[in-house]
């Protein structure tokens, strides 16, 4: 991407996204499912877990989704077009700002490809460059989910983003206390920053990184280094830099965090990018029965490798 490509002005996506919600509410283009929430503890982390009021809203549209696709040769995109009334904001040449249709959390942005790329493709210097300018003037956890089995539900290449806190009280993230204890081993190649798949409470394959904050001064500078920690990262799980596999990356302003995936769900619980950062979405009371029963990070342990 060439400098001069960003089109998203500096400080305005967040009134644009509180302005965008309040239309999309008004129109009934933005469809909030409802939830219940408690708090789960196991092995130090207070996991922040969402137990779904309504299903109905999201089953109704899938059953649309579906009745669509079967009358084309094509599988249904729901992004190509998105919907008007979900438009937040042009981030790039690349990149458009969306309302999360579907949202369990306020504010839930979509960042996705203009054109269509598959879900489970490589992350590229746009997308990085795409996330650092929203990450800019909207604080949060951005996430992608590599493919199905990664939990990604649409297979037109998307970030998502939302906004810090996840949890009303406690750490932002309930599981950043455990990252605290991070043993850096190696340097990126640049030198900026250390990797470690070493976080001793996560019992699973990972890596993890620190991010520089500065970097949101420019998303170009942020994009072609972020990059080469991703790469860096994916290679230390063993994930091939050069082509598709299944795993879940979340980042903030400040850490990436990459963790390869084995299945997309334990028993009928379905885990994406936002269980691995303590907050999972149960559908109903027999999953949290499980949930509970089995423990959230045996449940991530046994999706994870």
């Amino acid at each position: 991407m060439a400098q001069g490509k960003i089109l998203l002005k500096p400080g305005t996506l967040w009134t644009s996204v509180k302005e965008r919600t309040e239309h999309a509410l008004q129109c009934g283009a933005l469809l909030s499912i409802p939830t219940e929430f408690e708090f789960v503890e196991q092995d130090g982390v207070r996991f922040l877990v969402r137990i779904l009021s309504n299903l109905n809203r999201k089953k109704a549209a899938k059953e649309k989704q579906k009745k669509q696709s079967a009358t084309s040769v094509q599988e249904f995109n729901p992004f190509l077009p998105y919907e008007e009334d979900l438009f937040v904001a042009d981030i790039s040449n690349t990149h458009v700002c969306i309302l999360n249709k579907f949202n369990v959390v306020d504010y839930h942005l979509l960042i996705i490809t203009r054109a269509f790329e598959e879900q489970e493709s490589l992350l590229t210097l746009e997308d990085f460059a795409a996330m650092w300018s929203c990450l800019a003037d909207f604080d949060g956890l951005a996430f992608y989910n590599s493919g199905k089995t990664a939990g990604a539900s649409q297979r037109h290449k998307h970030l998502q983003l939302v906004p810090l806190p996840l949890a009303p009280s406690g750490p932002q993230i309930p599981i950043e206390p455990l990252l605290t204890a991070a043993q850096f081993q190696e340097s990126i190649p640049s030198g900026v920053v250390g990797f470690t798949n070493i976080i001793p409470k996560l019992p699973f394959v990972h890596a993890f990184a620190p991010l520089n904050p500065d970097w949101m001064q420019s998303p170009f500078t942020a994009a072609q280094a972020t990059l080469e920690v991703y790469r860096t990262l994916l290679d230390a799980v063993g994930l091939d830099t050069r082509q598709s596999g299944a795993y879940n990356l979340l980042a903030t302003r400040e850490w990436m965090l990459i963790v390869p995936r084995s299945h997309e769900h334990f028993q009928s619980i379905s885990v994406n990018s936002l269980g691995f950062a303590g907050a999972l979405l149960m559908r109903n009371a027999a999953e949290m029965e499980i949930l509970k029963a089995q423990g959230p990070m045996t449940i991530l342990k046994s999706v994870a490798v």
